[in-house]
């Protein structure tokens, strides 16, 4: 059987009739806001975001479906549950009451084409909130509906396949996922080892040993702007894409003058994501003083790559007097890294260049099986996602005719 006859199988030739969701189920909302979750509670409470929170009291105790009524929830977050439990206000509540409709199918069906059936009855824009009608005009396909046993045998059978890959999907999602965690732990561990033991050939010496802290010249709000010729860093966007821009004369004006990056130094966020680092390409963008500085370093003690990975394992002396806590110059001065043979700087500097070596290669193949296994999970899930829709994909009324 091909898998485009899964669905032609199960239907034998049974005929399908279209109902609207008003006529196979009741339609609700909660009554609880937000606030009324405790941590620990007896009861899941569902509010409108793919986690359910706890409650100790309940409002219901039934089989139904759940679905966020507005926000960012709205098509995208759906729970199955059967038991007591507590909604929120803008959190609906399907109940079905046709006794020759299984709720799990129901379920499956509605997480599936719910979404998509947003979009066919919002011509101008995405649905940002819910109202009755939209819930009530849903069309749903009832299988074989003259012969009420068959057609919940053949809803069954498709919740059975689908449940299935459901719970086939999350074990491989599980077991690849704990897979990567085992590798990064595994790969932080090696780049612990190798920076923060020092042994008799090893000593702790302060980054201000190995350099003076620079910054980039003060650029005001006003000579920035959405667009234009340098890309210009905040803090915000340090490491990521930039939102800001300085014209090309500025940017050479301050470059020429002022404390500039060379290739290869080790760029650091002094608040925000305290230390995250890194390396300075070479390509044409300005810095946000005093958020974003480097250690000016002429390698002469310490490789810019070494630097680059004890970043990731330092232990800042941040200080938080102020609102923001943050790395002023004279805290990444004091800050403790392990320096091999500080004293033979030529013998250094090859034990450096060994260590980078190691961990490059740890790098390399830590990010090639995350990107490996990130692309099989993905894979999973568009699997189950063709098996889904092949077996929920009624022929519409004008379709069977």
């Amino acid at each position: 059987m091909s898998d485009l006859g899964l669905l032609k199988k199960l239907l034998d030739g049974a005929a399908v009739e279209w109902k609207p969701l008003v006529k196979i189920g009741g339609i609700g909302t909660g009554s609880r806001n937000t606030n009324e979750g405790v941590p620990g509670g007896k009861y899941p409470f569902f509010v409108r975001s793919q986690e359910p929170r706890a409650i100790n009291e309940f409002e219901f105790d039934d089989t139904a479906i759940i679905t966020a009524g507005d926000g960012v929830g709205v098509g995208k977050v759906f729970h199955f549950i059967s038991g007591k439990y507590a909604l929120h206000q803008r959190a609906y509540r399907i109940v079905v009451t046709d006794e020759n409709v299984d709720s799990k199918y129901l379920f499956h069906y509605f997480r599936t084409n719910f979404a998509h059936y947003l979009t066919q009855i919002s011509v101008h824009a995405a649905v940002a909130s819910l109202r009755m009608p939209m819930f009530q005009k849903f069309p749903v396909p009832i299988p074989c509906p003259e012969d009420p046993e068959k057609s919940l045998a053949i809803q069954a059978e498709i919740v059975r396949i689908l449940d299935s890959f459901t719970e086939l999907t999350a074990e491989l999602t599980a077991e690849l996922t704990a897979e990567l965690k085992a590798r990064k732990q595994q790969y932080n561990h090696y780049r612990d080892q190798l920076l923060s033991h020092p042994s008799g050939n090893m000593a702790w010496k302060p980054l201000g040993w190995v350099g003076d802290v620079r910054m980039c010249k003060r650029v005001m709000k006003n000579q920035t702007s959405a667009a234009g010729d340098i890309p210009f860093f905040k803090i915000g966007t340090f490491g990521r894409e930039p939102n800001a821009f300085i014209s090309r004369e500025l940017f050479e004006e301050f470059k020429g003058k002022y404390s500039y990056p060379k290739v290869g130094e080790v760029l650091i966020s002094a608040s925000g994501t305290i230390g995250r680092a890194v390396v300075f390409d070479g390509e044409e963008a300005y810095f946000q003083d005093s958020n974003i500085v480097w250690l000016e370093n002429d390698e002469s003690k310490v490789l810019n790559k070494y630097l680059f990975y004890f970043y990731q394992i330092a232990k800042w002396h941040v200080s938080d007097g102020g609102v923001i806590k943050r790395l002023y110059n004279d805290n990444i001065k004091k800050t403790l890294i392990a320096v091999p043979h500080p004293y033979a700087p030529e013998k250094s500097l090859a034990e450096q260049a060994r260590i980078v070596a190691i961990l490059d290669k740890f790098g390399t193949l830590t990010t090639s099986l995350s990107e490996g296994l990130t692309r099989e999970i993905k894979l999973r899930q568009q699997q189950y996602e063709y098996y889904r829709d092949l077996l929920l994909s009624f022929p519409k009324p004008e379709e069977a005719a």
